[in-house]
């Protein structure tokens, strides 16, 4: 039998020279924000080779327009950046919009 891992997405990517690493993260059913929301915390890191990386992005490319096209997926057009300066008011703005956000993974925002 071969293990299996969940993940909610990943966290970070690492570049350090030639090799690639991959943090997996879930949300955490006991560690909590200061909102009451479940952490993201590591899970587990996948180290690959540059090349080992880029062939797995795409085959991950493929897969995602395989949902795209059935429908499973709907892709969101990125908002333009504002001028506005960064500042507590925006920030405050940014996460309350985070917040309300729909229960979808950010990596198909």
């Amino acid at each position: 039998m071969h293990s299996e891992l969940y993940t909610d997405g990943v966290g970070e990517i690492t570049v350090s020279g030639t090799i690639v690493r991959v943090d997996l993260v879930s949300l955490s059913p006991t560690e909590r924000d200061e909102n009451n929301a479940p952490k993201l915390v590591l899970r587990q890191r996948l180290i690959f080779s540059v090349e080992g990386f880029a062939n797995s992005v795409e085959l991950m490319q493929k897969a995602l327009q395989g949902l795209i096209d059935a429908g499973a997926v709907t892709r969101t057009r990125a908002r333009p950046a504002t001028a506005a300066p960064i500042g507590t008011a925006n920030v405050e703005r940014a996460a309350a919009a985070e917040r309300k956000a729909p229960n979808v993974s950010p990596n198909f925002r």
